[in-house]
């Protein structure tokens, strides 16, 4: 059974379709001297730059390109990278905090295989050419539960059509979340959209996480409730 999307969402008039704003939070605790140093130092070296050939921004070893929005404090990034070396890791994350935290991580075991993106996520999917993700991860995003928030949800039909082109035919689309309003909301609007398809076979396969899926510091301290983790495919669909 194919869930509809409500039409104000799927409508080219939708007021919220070209709105920019950016929600949540960019700054938080003061950075350490060393953190703001970072951030002048290796992550100008290695930050993400919009447009021309992504492959281009990697060392030539790089034959894939996956992409995480909101990677938090990078634990999931890095080890990604660590374990793919073949694979250029594109992070996207607005909050200071966050930023400063990764680049830790790499300054103490450096990766040159992880480009940062200080910023909105969505505008390096609207400047990536067609068909160029192998795997798109979106792990527990902010669930922004009260309803008149919803428009605020990085999961709209709108980015599953962005995802949908910037993604390779077979490549995968990740996503977690603890928030009980939220996955029925996900699930809802991946099941309604033609370019994915479920890899689900049974319960263990969202209740489970995947052996290449490691966990974050927010899984740890902050989780409110058993995760569900949610695998599709871009198939080769992508429209009706």
């Amino acid at each position: 059974m194919l869930f509809k999307a409500p039409m104000s969402e799927q409508s080219p008039d939708h007021p919220d379709r070209n709105r920019r704003k950016l929600y949540g939070r960019r700054k938080g605790p003061k950075l350490s001297g060393r953190q703001a140093e970072l951030r002048q130092t290796l992550l100008s070296e290695i930050a993400w730059y919009l447009g021309g050939d992504p492959l281009a921004q990697f060392p030539n070893t790089v034959r894939e390109i996956w992409l995480e929005v909101g990677f938090g404090a990078g634990e999931h990034l890095v080890w990604q990278a660590a374990h793919h070396p073949e694979v250029g890791m594109i992070g996207a994350e607005p909050y200071q905090m966050g930023v400063a935290k990764i680049l830790t991580k790499l300054e103490e075991s450096p990766l040159n295989t992880v480009r940062i993106h200080e910023g909105d996520g969505r505008d390096i999917i609207e400047a990536l050419p067609d068909s160029c993700l192998g795997r798109f991860f979106l792990l527990f995003p902010d669930p922004w539960p009260k309803t008149r928030h919803h428009k605020r949800r990085f999961l709209q039909m709108e980015m599953l059509g962005q995802l949908a082109r910037v993604l390779k035919p077979g490549a995968e689309l990740r996503f977690a979340t603890d928030d009980k309003s939220y996955l029925p909301y996900a699930l809802e609007r991946l099941m309604a959209h033609p370019a994915f398809e479920w890899l689900a076979q049974g319960p263990a396969d969202w209740k489970s996480r995947p052996d290449d899926w490691p966990p974050t510091r927010y899984e740890t301290k902050a989780i409110k409730g058993p995760p569900t983790f949610l695998r599709f495919r871009r198939g080769a669909r992508l429209g009706p």
